[in-house]
């Protein structure tokens, strides 16, 4: 079983063909003994003559870490081992009806994650027994004699980016936590030699940033086919770049709330001065990642419109048609989004992708309806609607009345060759920008299903949400359905279907892509007074407003949409409100939102407001009333609040019981 769950689970540090003979693993009950392998009790020192035992080794510490394309439904394995994140359903983007053990992250939505009861989600253990292999691994490669010198200097390379990895994770959920020694503890050390306060956030981050860069200096730039899931140069500058992201923003930059938080030397575990500065080394971090020339925004070449095909739609008189990166008039703006995600194309090939891991379909049936072998419970709200801009850029709170109309549009459209709007469509889900249409799923979306060979009629399915509409549940108690009006289709394939007779195409998850290189480079320069120059790169960076609107604007047309103007990205607060927005766009439903909300210190406005959607309660007759904006407060999914506490994760207390010197996040 621990086999199947390391391949589908850690596409971090696993390379397809290291996989071969991966080892079982059992662990002790306190986090710091030392693994034992089971089947033929070798020592730990033995591990380190072999270099198929320490791949083996490699690959159980990379085990802890799971799959980061679980964001939904837990996938409860082995003591939510493999459940990564509560990011997935605690945002203001989307959320599911049931609050249960099956999404427990639920619980933190509604403020009902205590200390003693962290609902089945408690991976500090497992990130710190990751830790401590880590540590064994960079002290003792170099013993191993096998080893040529390129595989020794990759696998210490992969051990420093696996240990600032684990770190990173941990900090991302629980802000500072405890830098423990490089060296392993000994099995009989006592529990209070082994037993560490939490370090201030600053020397976390310090710390981190230093194995990604051992990890820079050991990974090589790029990887074969085979071993492409494992990191590179750029993965570990792409991570270290949203850790000095995070340390520049507000929630860790000068946070007087956090004042009293302290270190028992007195020092505050959140800086309490703002520095403008971290921003210019943020921005030199993405700077080299640019500099690397070996990254560029994925992009499908236009299709041309024949008396055969429907190619791609003209672009608005808006947008620049001059080529990429200068306009959108060599592109397809849909296809170029969507097969980022849904598997048209082969993530080797796919050069916006700077770290990802196969992706995991077990969220895949909270978005397909009912008669396609889902449960359409995963609810996008109308505040991410709402975002997503008109065809010619304009925003949506800018549309006409007719535009936003509850009335049927009366004809189709097809265009980027074979995807399909249903005339039955609202005028507001028409004329909206190509990442609408290949994110979001609304009432009478078109579901391809090419897949299906059965005889039914799911092929092309045309899927609406009224109360009596045809993706309801059958029966007479009706719990699994969507509760918006919305849902998500972005990762979702023409060929797809949750059904045995077709089938579901095999993807990849970005955990790091380009666009978010870009996107935070231009953030960082916004944010910056003056210059900043790095003393080891030599890299001078700026608010340089030519290079905000070069790169932000590449996302822009990528997405179909105009660019932005001069005047606007002079702009610091025009500009600052431009990223937010763009960021919760190009991003949705990728695990971003939960952490951006909290940095920027936008958690409290986001989430304490109602949720709104469209009254799914309204039957088929009733379709002016089911395309009205309703409040949504019924169900206990739908009772979302934030307070200060819930910037962080609660450490759980059984942990707090084995160590004197932790302290809880404040709150709880």
């Amino acid at each position: 079983m621990k086999n199947k769950l390391i391949s589908k689970t850690c596409g971090f540090f696993c390379g397809l063909t290291a996989l071969a003979g991966i080892a079982t693993f059992s662990s002790c009950e306190n986090f710091l003994d030392i693994d034992k392998y089971v089947y033929d009790q070798i020592t730990i020192d033995s591990v380190f003559v072999s270099k198929e035992r320490l791949l083996q080794y490699i690959n159980g510490a990379a085990a802890y870490l799971p799959n980061e394309s679980n964001l939904v439904t837990n996938n409860n394995t082995d003591g939510d081992k493999y459940v990564f994140s509560p990011s997935g359903l605690v945002t203001d983007d989307a959320f599911v009806p049931w609050v249960d053990w099956n999404h427990s992250a639920m619980y933190f939505m509604i403020d009902q994650v205590v200390p003693r009861d962290t609902h089945r989600f408690n991976p500090w253990e497992n990130y710190y027994r990751g830790i401590r292999k880590t540590n064994i691994l960079l002290a003792r490669i170099p013993e191993c004699q096998e080893l040529t010198d390129m595989e020794r200097r990759d696998y210490m390379g992969r051990a420093y980016f696996m240990r600032a990895y684990f770190y990173y994770s941990l900090m991302r959920l629980y802000g500072p936590v405890p830098i423990l020694p490089d060296y392993a503890f000994d099995t009989d050390a006592s529990a209070e030699s082994v037993s560490y306060e939490r370090s201030s956030y600053d020397d976390c981050v310090e710390y981190v940033c230093k194995n990604l860069e051992q990890a820079v200096a050991y990974l090589p730039l790029e990887r074969e086919e085979a071993f492409q899931f494992l990191p590179t140069q750029g993965a570990a500058l792409a991570i270290m770049g949203r850790m000095r992201l995070y340390w520049a923003s507000p929630l860790f930059n000068g946070n007087t709330y956090y004042a009293d938080w302290r270190r028992s030397d007195g020092t505050p575990f959140i800086s309490q001065t703002e520095d403008k500065t971290r921003w210019g080394k943020a921005a030199v971090v993405f700077k080299r990642i640019i500099d690397l020339n070996k990254y560029a925004l994925n992009t499908v070449e236009k299709i041309e419109t024949t008396d055969r095909i429907a190619g791609t739609l003209e672009l608005p008189e808006t947008v620049s048609k001059e080529p990429f990166p200068y306009g959108a008039g060599d592109i397809d703006p849909y296809r170029s989004y969507k097969s980022i995600f849904d598997g048209s194309i082969q993530a080797i090939h796919n050069k916006e992708l700077i770290y990802y891991c196969d992706r995991l379909t077990t969220d895949d049936w909270t978005y397909y309806p009912n008669p396609l072998g889902g449960i359409n419970g995963f609810s996008v709200t109308q505040d991410l609607i709402d975002c997503y801009r008109m065809a010619d850029g304009r925003p949506y709170s800018e549309a006409t009345e007719e535009e936003k109309s509850w009335k049927a549009v009366g004809t189709g459209k097809t265009f980027s060759e074979n995807y399909v709007l249903s005339p039955d469509r609202a005028h507001r889900d028409d004329n909206r920008e190509p990442r609408y249409y290949a994110s979001i799923g609304f009432n009478y979306c078109v579901w391809p299903c090419t897949s299906y060979t059965g005889t039914e009629a799911k092929k092309n399915f045309v899927a609406n949400y009224f109360s009596d509409g045809n993706s309801m549940p059958t029966g007479s108690i009706k719990v699994d359905y969507n509760r918006t009006g919305y849902t998500s289709r972005k990762y979702v394939n023409q060929e797809d279907i949750m059904n045995w007779q077709g089938q579901v195409k095999a993807k990849t998850y970005p955990i790091v892509r380009y666009a978010e290189v870009l996107l935070s480079y231009v953030e960082a320069m916004n944010e910056m007074d003056g210059s900043y120059t790095d003393e080891a790169t030599g890299i001078t960076v700026s608010r340089n407003i030519p290079e905000m609107i070069f790169y932000f604007n590449q996302i822009r047309y990528r997405a179909g949409l105009p660019g932005i103007t001069e005047a606007e990205a002079s702009d610091y607060a025009t500009m600052k409100d431009l990223i937010k927005l763009e960021r919760r766009v190009e991003f949705a439903f990728e695990n971003q939102r939960y952490y951006d909300l909290r940095r920027w210190k936008d958690a409290p406005n986001a989430y304490n407001k109602p949720i709104t959607g469209l009254d799914v309660s309204a039957k088929m007759a009733e379709r002016e009333k089911f395309y009205t904006v309703r409040v949504w407060n019924t169900e206990t999914s739908m009772k979302r609040v934030f307070n200060n506490k819930m910037y962080f994760y609660p450490i759980n207390q059984e942990i707090l019981d084995r160590n004197a010197k932790l302290v809880q996040n404040p709150g709880y």
